[in-house]
Order: structure tokens, then sequence, then C-alpha cells
């Protein structure tokens, strides 16, 4: 079975690890914290990084930062993980979705002024499946109407963004160098991997250290055991962030091995009735975090059948995100419950992801591309 990941770890992982063993620093204090921490933040042009223990709490201190109170709204993507919608609800804030933009699945920006309320505070634009949002627009649409931004670049790392096109500022930009925050998670599955973890970025001091508090269970500064605010345990230990740190050390190769997967899947797919394959902007450059695909309904397939049947073959898939608006947890709460969002609807039901890990070779890229012409003819 060709696996839909496999993290690519080697020897300099082991040696930072056991060094950590070694040395006794196993848990959220040590040198490789702050080491991930900075070097993260710098790679991604940014003045500060706080790392945290995943993606999900990494959203819901980013907003804790933002002092969200209860009714704000947020206007995210229902194209998602749930991540996004319950780092909202946590804050006791609303969570307004967008449909998705029917070529690169990101949020659709169109969508914006209709769903801008005098409640509105923020706006969370997520890079899916490594291809970046339209961040001009984001920025322009936020700075009009004094939105913060949490810029989600959990499955972005390393793609770039032509910023200020036209201008003469225009230069390409990393995603996660947007945001008031920006988020990242360092999950088994992504580029760069942590097994679990996440990060912060900022460029606001203030903001960075608030969150350094607030991610150690805000701590007093003058009595350590006397707490002025509710914090969280949200820490990352520094044996996570000893694979983090080893695994930056080749973070170009790791960007180029994804691009080459998903510019392998292109070549060998272009062209395949039945099948949308990802877009890649010319203001973007995708990671390709996950190279996924949409199934016309004219094959006679949705993503379940085929993924049965690739699954047959020897290939691993995993579905589309199901949308925010169509949780049956968040109807419950009387969330969407009228929304309709044909894009996103379609998206979940027609779309799938293929092995796109860093261990992929040649011949696998093969195998995959050979069992979908046989499943979608």
């Amino acid at each position: 079975m060709i696996p839909v990941n496999t993290p690519l770890l080697g020897a300099r992982e082991l040696e930072l690890v056991s060094e950590c063993v070694r040395d006794g620093w196993i848990s959220s204090v040590g040198k490789f914290i702050t080491q991930f921490e900075e070097g993260w933040a710098r790679y991604c042009e940014r003045k500060a990084g706080v790392a945290v223990a995943n993606g999900t709490v990494a959203l819901e201190l980013a907003l804790k930062c933002l002092d969200l109170a209860p009714g704000d709204e947020v206007i995210l993507p229902s194209f998602t993980i749930m991540s996004c919608a319950l780092a909202v609800l946590r804050h006791g804030a609303v969570p307004v979705v967008v449909d998705a933009d029917p070529e690169t699945w990101c949020m659709d920006l169109d969508a914006l002024e209709s769903r801008l309320t005098p409640k509105t505070r923020a706006i969370m634009p997520v890079h899916i499946y490594g291809h970046p949002v339209d961040m001009d627009r984001v920025t322009a649409f936020a700075a009009a109407h004094r939105l913060a931004i949490v810029e989600d670049a959990a499955e972005a790392h390393g793609a770039l963004y032509l910023a200020a096109r036209g201008t003469d500022d225009e230069r390409w930009r990393k995603a996660g160098s947007f945001g008031d925050v920006s988020c990242f998670s360092f999950y088994a599955n992504k580029p760069v991997t942590t097994g679990e973890g996440g990060m912060l970025l900022f460029d606001d001091d203030r903001l960075a250290l608030r969150a350094r508090s607030l991610r150690n269970l805000a701590f007093g500064a003058l009595r350590r055991f006397e707490h002025e605010e509710l914090g969280y345990n949200y820490r990352m230990t520094n044996l996570q962030a000893a694979l983090g740190v080893a695994q930056l050390e080749r973070i170009d190769a790791i960007v180029a091995k994804k691009r080459q997967v998903g510019h392998g899947y292109r070549e060998r797919l272009e062209g395949l009735p039945g099948v949308q394959l990802p877009v890649e902007r010319p203001w973007a450059k995708s990671v390709y975090w996950m190279y996924g695909l949409v199934l016309d309904e004219a094959t006679g397939l949705d993503a379940t059948r085929c993924a049965a049947r690739l699954k047959e073959r020897g290939v691993e898939t995993r579905p589309f995100f199901h949308g925010i608006h169509a949780q049956p947890v968040l109807k419950a709460r009387g969330l969407f419950r009228d929304l309709r969002l044909p894009v996103t609807e379609r998206l979940s039901r027609q779309g799938l992801y293929l092995p796109s890990g860093l261990t992929l070779a040649e011949r696998d890229l093969d195998q995959v591309v050979a069992a979908l012409r046989e499943v979608v003819r």
C-alpha cells in the first residue's frame, strides 16, 4: 500500500533528539525551543515565533491574543479543517463562513463583503492544500474594515505569494508572513513535522509576549504561582522542537521535493478526462501539501467510491474536508441551518487527495497514476 504520507526522518533528527534524552532536556524548556522559534520566524520573515503543542491551539491562542469578546464574528472559509471553527467557538465568538473558490479551493474572496457585519472583528484566510490565498485582497479588505488577520498557514510551509503586484514593492513573500498573527501546524503529515506541534508568528512584540505567557498557564511575573489571567498548558516540548530544528536545516530541499511531487502528478495526469487537478495561480508557488483532485460527476464516481477502488489497487487516499457549515455538531448548536455553499459541498463530495509524502519515489507516482487511470475511465 502506498500511504498518503510517511514522515521523512533521518540521522540529524535522531542526533538532536538523542541529545535531549542524553542531557535530560525533554520537557518544555531547552535550547531547541528557542532555536526552532527563532529559525521558523526568520524563515517566514517575522519578528517572533511562539511554539505550542499543535496547530489547533495555535489558532485558539491567536484569537485569545486578539481579545475577542462573546458575539464577535470571524470570517473564515467553510472548506477547511474543523480546528478553525473550534478556535472561534472556544472564545464565545461566532464563525461566519464563506464558500470556496472553485479552482484554488481557498476562500471565495468575492463573498467577503456580503458576510461583513458590525460585529466582524477578524478574518481567517486558510492556505488550502499548500496554495496561498490572494493575500493582497485579504489585507486590503481587512484594512478597509479595521479587521485583524489570523493567517492559517498550517498546510503551506514554504509556499510563496507574489505580493503588491504591479507596484514598486512587488516581491515574493512566504505564506505565514501576512497576518497580525500567523499560525502553523507541525503534525506528522506536514512538510516540517514535530509529530504534534504548532507555531504562532508575530511582528508585534507585545502580542508575542502575551502568547508566551498564555501558553504557559499565565504564571505571575513576580510570584510564579500567582495568576492574574487564565492561561493554558499549550507548550511544545524540547524533544519536539529538536525534530523541527533538524528539518528546518533542510527546508529548501523539503519544499523542492513537495513541488516536485505536485508537478510530477500534473505531468502524468494532465488531460485525464473527468478529473479536475489543482491550479497554481501565476502569483502563487504552491507547496502541494497534499495533491488533491476533484472528480466530475459524469464519471459516476464520488470520492468515497473512488477511494475504495484505489485502495483495492494499493493506493491510500483521504477525502477532502467536510464543510464547516455542514458539520452536524455545529448545526445542532443552531449554526448554518439554512446555509448552502455549493462549491464547498461539491468539493466535499467529489474531492480526495493522493499520496503526497516526502518519501514518494517516481515509481510510486507511476503506480498511483496507473491505478487512478484504471478507476477513472
